[in-house]
């Protein structure tokens, strides 16, 4: 019941994604359908309603007009109790929905053609990928004119060079300023969709190969791009791996401690451990490691490169890399499956929603102001305008920037712009300014000698001229009251709107009473709960039960191996041995090659919490008696402080030579596996039977079960303790009975969930029993009989 009001909120929202851009439109008067109080609802409200619910259920739930009806009639009946109680004019609330509005209204102020049209962009450029090579020239985003036309003519004449037949990579080492290309002749590997910026991926994808790009502005400065190769896209791939994290502050000795660890998780593998196993043990990606390191499947442009060639290089599933090194730490990659590109039916839901996240974000933003542009008037006091950008200095680029206030007379509280019929003032554009400033991104220096009698020396350095950064804050600042107007003019321009955020509305009003009218009643009354179990003790009760275990097997060989293994008592022997650590004379360290065989024990018992592990050990008769427990300890020692619990191991100290054992083997500490899990014999079982392509070789089953429960036991006719073999659907099957539960009254502990939710249903009755008698009600039965048709 709690999980209601989430789900309807989340509903509307979806809902909302999928509507038409608003049109204003006068809308006739209603009919009115139901009035509680004095509150009346129209017919075509309720008929809303009523659709949106018959379009968000199964068919097999849908209801008819009548039934809805009662059920919208108690939703308003809540409603307008909240009303009542003033919850509607809270501080919380006001909040609540403030955030409701502002995350509805995006779908409404994002151009949904645009974003259409630059996810089936992204898609149509997901068929390649493109090798490419850049030159950078950097220009601060706040350059002064000059400074941004010095770059222009400086990338203009590399562009020029390169189209005479100037060598292209050696431009870009001789000439490139970004750091991390120009060394290699400035090539950018291969670039996928979602790799780098939008203008710069635009430019890769819209030039031929072989030739060269116009010249390309970004936040980092203009650019020219040579496309050396297209290739298909590598498609998608899920990959698992394992990670050994390298902070960038460690030094060469915690780099080459990472590497000798990648290095020994590498040899387990080639050594036939599972990759499942190792990752556990060795992955420092806590949230992978749990599932063996398996990730979400991927296509390119997701990773860093390193990685993402690393997995797109494997082909074969089960295939897995060397380690590879990233800016993450060391990595092992193993293949789980490769896939082509889905269709765009199936991807465009989340390229739809990576295009309003990533640098398009500012083409979509750009968009929408344009639009409002041409929406509402916008006037600006462009003299007025000049003396608020003086007020700028170094220290806005820097992002510290304060001005002195109250402000001189010429500029506090004077009209600076106008949208609409809203006007703002000065002081709320350098308010705007405190909160957005920022300090600038790739600072560069002026890539000319020409100076601008405007720009201080200091400016120059700076790489940027804080006019220009006051500026663009103005631009930003226009923009964003366009959109803040447009929202706030939402509910009156659309009625699908309105009506949305009415029913958001009404669902956070009967989340709060219903909260305190029932759940939290329903909860907190340990009384009312005792009162009404006791009322309804007949309703709660278990059937006849069986507590068993039931065996399906592919064979009856396999049947009678895991019948043998369950015949003892738990913790169950499994046929799963390690291989036994042999000492020296009166040896009781560990040496290297001891630690080896050791280490194999360590991840098996890791892999696998339900194990319980037999540690024997025993002497040869030239050695005295503790020599053996010394071996015992050593080795439980190691197993404890590497995460084995005491409680997972026996000791077995023979005292002496080995019952039946070689001489040679008498200087031995051997192990047997346990397990306090059914489920692990099964698990041991397939590991040796199982075929990858076919069903398991054994499956068990425990727990207490009723008739129709299991359909192997419902095949016994008479239930009797001990165990039944039976043939079905071409499977060898045991049904193992331990005890016959007689039919029997549920404590009220047993029941105490189901009480609560019939409980809830009763105090919500009975609420909703007082509301009818507090709120006089009318409906209108024609007005249901025209919907009833």
């Amino acid at each position: 019941m709690r999980h209601f009001t989430g789900g309807f909120l989340l509903a509307l929202l979806v809902t909302a994604c999928k509507t038409t851009a608003p049109v204003v439109q006068q809308t006739p008067p209603e009919p009115v359908i139901l009035t509680l109080g004095n509150k009346a609802f129209t017919t075509n409200d309720f008929f809303q309603s009523f659709t949106k619910n018959q379009l968000s259920t199964d068919s097999a739930q849908r209801t008819d007009v009548k039934n809805y009806f009662d059920l919208y009639t108690n939703l308003k009946l809540k409603v307008l109790a909240a009303e009542s109680d003033g919850r509607d004019t809270t501080e919380a609330f006001r909040e609540e929905m403030s955030t409701y509005r502002k995350q509805l209204a995006q779908s409404y102020l994002t151009d949904k053609v645009l974003v259409e049209s630059l996810a089936a962009e992204a898609y149509q450029r997901m068929q390649e990928e493109v090798n490419a090579s850049h030159i950078l020239i950097p220009v601060s985003a706040y350059a002064s004119p000059a400074d941004t036309l010095a770059a222009y003519q400086t990338i203009l004449s590399l562009r020029k060079q390169a189209q005479a037949g100037d060598d292209f990579a050696k431009l870009a080492r001789e000439h490139s300023q970004d750091v991390n290309t120009a060394s290699n002749g400035g090539n950018l590997g291969y670039i996928s969709v979602f790799g780098v910026v939008y203008p710069l991926e635009t430019a890769a994808f819209a030039t031929p190969t072989g030739s060269i790009s116009a010249p390309v502005r970004t936040r980092f400065g203009y650019h020219i791009i040579k496309v050396n190769n297209r290739r298909s896209s590598r498609g998608r791939v899920r990959v698992a791996h394992i990670l050994l994290r390298i902070s960038p502050s460690a030094d060469e000795v915690g780099q080459k401690a990472a590497q000798e660890r990648i290095n020994l998780a590498y040899d387990r593998l080639q050594k036939g451990d599972s990759f499942e196993q190792v990752c556990r043990l060795f992955s420092d990606d806590a949230t992978s490691k749990a599932n063996g390191g398996v990730l979400p499947m991927f296509e390119p442009g997701r990773w860093v490169p390193a990685f993402e060639d690393a997995a797109f290089s494997l082909s074969k599933p089960g295939e897995y890399t060397r380690p590879v090194r990233t800016n993450y730490g060391w990595h092992i990659i193993k293949l789980i499956e490769r896939k082509g590109l889905d269709t765009y039916t199936i991807l465009g839901p989340s390229l739809r929603q990576r295009v309003t996240t990533d640098s398009r974000a500012e083409v979509l933003r750009q968009s929408t102001v344009h639009r409002l542009q041409t929406e509402y008037a916008v006037k600006t006091d462009q003299s007025l305008l000049e003396v608020a950008l003086t007020k700028a200095d170094s220290s806005l680029l820097r992002g510290q920037w304060r001005v002195a206030e109250p402000l001189e007379p010429s500029l506090q509280n004077k009209a600076l712009v106008t949208i609409g019929q809203q006007v703002y003032t000065v002081n709320q554009f350098f308010g705007y300014v405190r909160l957005r400033q920022q300090p600038q991104r790739n600072p560069a220096l002026s890539t000319s000698n020409a100076t601008n009698s405007a720009t201080s020396p200091a400016e120059r350095q700076s790489g940027g001229s804080p006019t220009v950064a006051m500026r663009q804050l103005f631009d930003r600042f226009v923009g964003d009251q366009l959109i803040a107007t447009e929202e706030a003019n939402l509910d009156k321009k659309s009625p699908e709107f309105r009506a949305l955020l009415n029913e958001i509305r009404d669902g956070v009003l009967l989340s709060q009473v219903m909260e305190q009218n029932v759940w939290e009643r329903s909860m907190v009354d340990s009384t009312g709960q005792q009162q009404y179990f006791e009322q309804n003790k007949a309703k709660y009760s278990f059937p006849e039960r069986a507590l068993a275990t039931i065996v399906v097997a592919q064979n009856d060989s396999l049947l009678k191996q895991a019948n043998t293994m369950l015949s003892g008592r738990a913790p169950y022997q499994l046929r799963r041995s390690a291989a036994p650590l042999t000492f020296a004379k009166g040896q009781t360290a560990l040496t290297p090659g001891l630690l080896e065989t050791l280490f194999d024990v360590l991840v098996v018992m890791s892999a696998n919490p339900d194990y319980v592990l037999e540690v024997s050990g025993s002497h040869d008769p030239t050695e005295s008696d503790s020599v053996s427990a010394g071996r015992i300890r050593t080795v439980v020692s190691y197993l404890q402080k590497n995460g084995v619990s005491l409680s997972r191991i026996m000791e077995k100290d023979f005292q002496g030579a080995r019952p039946g054992a070689a001489k040679d083997a008498q200087r031995n500490v051997a192990f047997q596996y346990f397990s306090n899990a059914k489920n692990d014999i099964a698990k041991v079982l397939n590991s040796k039977f199982a075929s990858p392509a076919s069903d398991p070789a054994v499956v068990i089953t425990t727990g207490l079960f009723a008739q129709n429960d299991n359909p192997y036991l419902d095949s016994i006719k008479e239930w009797k303790v001990g165990t039944n073999s039976l043939r079905r659907d071409k499977k060898a099957v045991s049904v193992i009975i331990d005890r016959i539960e007689p039919a029997r009254a549920k404590t009220f502990a047993e029941a105490r969930g189901t009480v609560i939710n019939e409980y809830q249903a009763t105090l919500e009755k009975q609420w909703l029993g007082q509301l009818r008698q507090t709120y006089s009600i009318k409906v209108n039965e024609e007005e249901i009989r025209k919907l009833a048709k």
